[in-house]
C-alpha cells in the first residue's frame, strides 16, 4: 500500500490549490481583496495561496485556525514548523498537532496572515452560513467564514471607510456535522445573548 498524505504532499497541495483556480475564474478579473481558507495541516491554504499569488499577487490570502488548534499560526511566528502539545477538538476536521513541512514552506512564502477564532466565533459562522445558504457547515468548514467576520469587524473597529466596499471570499469546506452538536452550536452562536448569574439571598 502507498500512503497518500492528506496535506503534506505536492500533488495533494496542487489539487487543493485548484480551489484558487475556480475562485479566480468566477471572479473573472473583478475586484477581489482577500481569500480566507480554513487551515488544519495547511494543504488547502498552501495550494490556494501558491496559485493566487502567481496570477493575482494583489489579492491577499489569509488562513483561519481554531484558537485551540493554531499550529500554522504558531509555526509562522516561530519561523519553523512546531508541534503543539495538544489541540482542541471542536473543529476536529482541522485539528492537527503538526502542520506539514511543505505546507509550512509555501504558507511562509505566500500567505499574508493568519486569523484565529474561538468556538463561539465558529458557531456564529455556522449560523450565518445556515441563514445565508441553508447549508449546515461543520465547525472546521466554517472556519473561513468565522475568519471573514472577525477580519471585517477589525476593519470596522479601525475606522475603515465603509464607502469603499471590499470583496472577500471564504472557502466553506465540509458539512460533516454530528447532529448532537447542533444544540451546542445553536446555544453558542448568538453573541448578542448575555448570560447573567446572580446569587439569591
Amino acid at each position: 500500500l502507498t500512503l497518500v498524505h492528506p496535506f503534506d504532499d505536492p500533488h495533494v497541495i496542487a489539487g487543493q490549490g485548484s480551489v484558487g483556480v475556480e475562485i479566480l475564474r468566477q471572479m473573472n478579473g473583478r475586484r477581489l481583496d482577500a481569500i480566507f481558507c480554513c487551515c488544519g495541516g495547511g494543504g488547502l491554504l498552501a495550494g490556494v495561496a501558491a496559485y493566487v499569488k502567481q496570477v493575482r499577487p494583489d489579492v491577499k490570502v489569509y488562513g483561519v485556525e481554531a484558537s485551540d488548534a493554531a499550529g500554522m499560526t504558531a509555526s509562522l511566528e516561530a519561523g519553523a514548523p512546531v508541534v503543539l502539545d495538544h489541540v482542541g477538538l471542536f473543529a476536529d476536521g482541522a485539528a492537527v498537532k503538526a502542520v506539514g513541512t511543505e505546507t509550512y514552506r509555501l504558507c511562509a512564502k505566500y500567505v499574508d496572515g493568519m486569523v484565529t477564532v474561538d468556538n463561539d466565533e465558529i458557531c456564529a459562522g455556522i449560523k450565518q452560513g445556515f441563514e445565508d445558504t441553508r447549508c449546515v457547515l461543520e465547525p472546521a468548514g466554517a472556519l473561513a467564514l468565522a475568519g471573514v467576520r472577525k477580519h471585517a469587524a477589525a476593519l470596522e473597529a479601525e475606522g475603515f471607510d465603509g464607502d469603499e466596499r471590499q470583496t472577500f471570499v471564504a472557502v466553506a469546506s465540509g458539512a460533516n456535522m454530528d447532529f448532537d452538536r447542533l444544540r451546542f452550536v445553536s446555544e453558542r452562536a448568538d453573541t448578542s445573548e448575555v448570560r447573567l448569574a446572580l446569587k439569591m439571598p
